[in-house]
């Protein structure tokens, strides 16, 4: 199994957009893929995504990032994998 390069972003604008979140991180290399985690029931950004590099190189550039989005100061670091719930 491959590894997956991705990054988590917290502390993002309500107000952003996929497009944004990618071209924003762009400079750090391949952007892969782009998320917004959205609430179910309202459709609202929840504040946080994650985004994805095609390599190790452009992941660490994203995480040593200490910028700021829209006058917020984003909280970046290599994205853990999903615990599976129980019950």
């Amino acid at each position: 199994m491959s590894r997956v390069f991705k990054v988590y972003v917290g502390n993002l604008p309500y107000s952003i957009e996929t497009s944004d979140l990618s071209d924003y991180f762009s400079d750090c290399g391949e952007v892969v893929d782009c998320t917004i985690i959205s609430d179910r029931e309202t459709g609202r950004s929840k504040g946080f995504g994650f985004v994805q590099f095609s390599d190790e190189d452009a992941m660490n550039k994203a995480i040593g990032k200490s910028e700021q989005l829209n006058d917020r100061d984003l909280r970046i670091s290599e994205a853990k994998p999903q615990e599976r719930n129980r019950g």
